[in-house]
């Protein structure tokens, strides 16, 4: 039987890096303001490079450290809720930029939980026995959804992307799956409405900015998420303890602090990188996972498991228990 796994990893942020104190100069807010309330310090910001030059830059630097040719690719997904253009997708510029002439492709959109639900999407791929390998990233420039003049917003959220190689596996390492919608929520995170226009319809508003219930969505996180995880983990095949750590979605350092508790886990199993990106969507999960392994912190060696966890606008959410 096949399987799938994950043989690398790697990620890529804009070059310019706009700080807290940046910020304030633009609008009423302060470093301490925003650490305080969500751990965010810092966060890279496109100049010029779009969302598929980002997932571009991590393909390349995937094929690169895997040692492969694009043209051994069998598919590319990127999860984005900040594409080019809605066609062709971000996925499709990417195969174009990179010559992966035999991969097929498509953009997922799923927003924060978009990495999960992707990567979890190859792995039925690859296991199905049809395709040998492809590529799975998050990429965003939620920079060009952000009203920059709210400050509720527009301190939250940052540029950049990472994506994972998987690869067909004798053995099995995706261990644990778990994903959920609820669209009678998406109000409360929402972005990019675009409005009716034909000379035959009533003339509707584009709404383009990003808007967000901050508290309606840290409360699903505390209650929604952290109950799947738990409901998702009873049922695994590895004790809570021997998970080695727990990759979740980088939005908030207290929702870090408070799903440690509720899961029963130490805090130290929770890595966070929030502090220097911000809130990246699709690309927090892949870029927190590629950082992990260069600190050292993951082996990519097959010896530890970690969970996954994506969870925003939708409202989406889901889990993935996976031998790295």
């Amino acid at each position: 039987m096949t399987f799938a796994k994950i043989s690398q990893v790697a990620h890529y942020a804009p070059s310019q890096v706009i700080s807290n104190q940046d910020l304030s100069e633009r609008m009423d807010t302060s470093d301490e303001w925003i650490a305080s309330r969500t751990g965010i310090r810092k966060r890279h910001i496109s100049q010029s490079e779009s969302t598929s030059d980002l997932a571009t830059e991590v393909a390349r630097r995937l094929l690169e450290k895997s040692s492969l040719q694009a043209d051994q690719l069998d598919f590319i997904f990127v999860a984005t809720i900040s594409p080019d253009s809605m066609m062709p997708s971000t996925a499709a510029r990417v195969q174009a930029k990179i010559g992966a002439s035999k991969a097929f492709v498509f953009d997922l959109t799923a927003a924060c939980s978009g990495f999960v639900f992707a990567l979890a999407t190859a792995e039925k791929f690859i296991r199905s026995g049809q395709y040998k390998r492809g590529i799975v990233i998050g990429s965003e420039t939620l920079s060009k959804v952000i009203d920059w003049e709210d400050r509720t917003t527009a301190v939250l959220f940052g540029d950049g992307a990472g994506g994972v190689l998987l690869e067909a596996s004798e053995q099995q390492t995706f261990l644990a799956e778990s994903l959920f919608s609820d669209g009678s929520r998406g109000e409360v995170l929402q972005s990019s409405s675009v409005g009716l226009s034909s000379p035959y319809s009533d003339k509707e508003e584009d709404k383009k900015y990003l808007s967000m219930d901050g508290r309606a969505v840290f409360d699903f996180a505390i209650r929604d998420v952290a109950k799947s995880i738990k409901n998702m983990l009873a049922d695994a095949p590895v004790p809570v303890e021997e998970i080695d750590y727990f990759l979740l979605h980088q939005a908030n350092d207290r929702i870090l602090d408070k799903m440690a508790k509720k899961i029963g886990v130490d805090r130290e199993k929770l890595p966070a990188n929030m502090m220097e990106y911000g809130n990246t969507s699709a690309a927090s999960i892949p870029i927190l996972l590629s950082e992990c392994v260069d600190q050292g912190l993951i082996k990519l060696d097959g010896s530890q498991t970690i969970l996954l966890s994506g969870f925003g606008g939708g409202l989406t959410w889901g889990s993935l228990l996976v031998t790295i």
